[in-house]
């Protein structure tokens, strides 16, 4: 009996080493937590419980037969979350680099199928060199077996990434398709081909962090949502993202307490948003004075500035908010904004996060670059997002809605539940001194060079007067009511209240066919 618990402790000791001591202190020199360190950190003090710290490869190629380390590169489980169960795996960059072979796939694919059939978010803590070259097909395989259940958990329980180290080739693809992706500066880099490659195949020169590092996949690609500094600041981050979610698709969103804002803040959002259609403003100051002090974490704040996303509370519920931003290209919506938003609509819906959506846009960005990227294509995507989301949607006009945007922004006719204006929203096909240049044309021409200004401020006068006003939409029921800025954030309380027991029925249909 003794010889078994010996070898039971020698097992259990040297999972626990990871890729020896040596290299467990390289790791940490370099600013890391170890993969168990990070779990630690991650979960509730004393939740964790280990699956397979047992498992080892089966090759037995290229130096290998000789290097079996119980657990193969990755430390995978379950525990708690502020209460809440979560699985997770860890990557051990200590062994074969966190490279994934066959036996090592096999063990997130395992925590994977359990966060399945628990119905818990799961969360990746990625730190990996890539596939295991000495396994060849067998580490594209256990790949593959990855990537299929991603798909298959999409939309059934939050599956959020870390990038905490380095993330090549193939294991890109996981992240990719989760639902939220945090990159640790500078330690963490994603990229299909390394540098390297780039130039042999190229010419180009660029480094690993110019390539594929976390500003680069916040700032430029959009690949991650957010950039942390450490491995702490990520696990924390992931704690504080689930908190917004619940654990799976059936269930609703947790609770927590309310916190309004201080009572001069309603007050404050008729100065914060000026009456001059063309004067800039950050939509941001909007936003922390509707949501509960706080609570609001932005998405993607890097990327496509011009639209903001993001998670907050509204008298304790958590929601998720779209808003036009004017302090960026005049809140224009572009490729990447149009992207950037139908992907957060999407994934607010598919875990019953309602929506609060707030507009101030004055169309599509124009130029042939848009054009020629695409922009019909992608624009589209939020248009499909918001007719196709079933979560209680309000919308708030702040000022302008102009044109198709006045649409895709989650307008009455694509499904918004309730939808308010400001005094001051302009809605129309476009603003007054656009409009006038086409409705009168020939009397413009016609009009001598020291009549023309005052004519075209005149008829642009009386068109803003006719159309511009959200009076018109409010007589048709495109508009819900016409509101007090300072009635905004209780308007929207009560709206959420109502609507929790919102039921949505559509046709049934193995699935739409968004224009991806």
């Amino acid at each position: 009996m003794s010889e078994r618990f010996d070898r039971w402790n020698v097992l259990k000791k040297r999972a626990r080493e990871g890729g020896g001591a040596d290299r467990v202190q390289r790791h940490r020199s370099a600013g890391k937590l170890t993969a168990r360190e990070r779990l630690e950190a991650f979960f509730d003090p004393g939740s964790f419980t280990e699956l397979d710290p047992f498992v080892v490869h089966r090759a037995d190629k290229f130096g290998l037969a000789d290097r079996r380390i119980p657990g193969d590169g990755v430390v995978t489980g379950w525990g708690e979350v502020d209460g809440r169960p979560v699985c997770a795996f860890a990557q051990d960059a200590t062994v074969f680099g966190g490279a994934l072979g066959e036996a090592h796939a096999g063990k997130i694919v395992k925590v994977m199928e359990t966060a399945r059939r628990a119905g818990v978010p799961i969360v990746g803590l990625d730190d990996s060199g890539g596939a295991r070259i000495q396994e060849g097909v067998m580490s594209l395989a256990g790949y593959g077996e990855v990537f299929f259940r991603n798909v298959l958990l999409s939309g059934v329980v939050p599956q959020l990434s870390l990038i905490l180290g380095p993330c090549a080739g193939g294991a890109v693809y996981s992240p990719a398709i989760t639902d939220l992706v945090v990159m640790v500066r500078p330690a963490a880099q994603m990229f299909i081909t390394g540098p390297d490659v780039v130039r042999a195949v190229t010419g180009e020169e660029v480094t690993m962090e110019t390539l594929g590092g976390a500003d680069a996949h916040a700032g430029l690609s959009g690949v991650s949502h957010f950039t942390v500094a450490s491995d702490r600041e990520a696990v924390d981050l992931a704690r504080r993202l689930l908190g917004y979610l619940p654990l799976n698709n059936l269930e609703e969103p947790p609770l927590a307490e309310p916190r309004p804002p201080p009572e001069s803040a309603a007050a404050e959002l008729v100065r914060i948003v000026p009456e001059a259609s063309g004067t800039p403003y950050d939509v941001h100051d909007v936003v922390q004075r509707l949501a509960d002090v706080g609570t609001f974490l932005e998405v993607h704040a890097a990327w496509a500035a011009n639209v903001v996303v993001g998670f907050a509370r509204l008298d304790g519920r958590p929601v998720g908010f779209v808003a036009n931003n004017p302090a960026v290209l005049a809140g224009t919506l572009d490729i990447n904004a149009s992207i950037k938003a139908a992907r957060f609509v999407r994934l607010c819906d598919a875990f019953n996060v309602p929506l609060v959506t707030l507009v101030d846009v004055p169309g599509f960005l124009p130029g042939t670059a848009q054009e020629h990227g695409g922009i019909i294509r992608h624009g589209a995507k939020l248009l499909y997002a918001y007719a196709e989301a079933t979560v209680p949607l309000l919308t708030v006009i702040l000022r302008k809605a102009y044109g198709g945007a006045y649409d895709v922004m989650c307008s009455k006719h694509l499904g918004g539940d309730l939808n308010l204006a400001w005094p001051t929203a302009e809605i129309a096909v476009m603003g007054a001194e656009g409009a006038v240049q086409i409705l009168y044309r020939r009397e413009l021409e016609a009009a001598s060079a020291s009549e023309r200004e005052a004519l075209r401020g005149r008829l642009a006068g009386d068109y803003a007067q006719e159309f511009l006003s959200p009076y018109l939409a409010a007589e048709r029921g495109y508009v819900d009511d016409v509101i007090d800025p300072a009635e905004t954030r209780a308007r929207l309380v009560a709206g959420l209240a109502f609507l929790s027991s919102k039921r949505d029925d559509r046709p049934g249909r193995k699935h739409g066919n968004i224009p991806l």
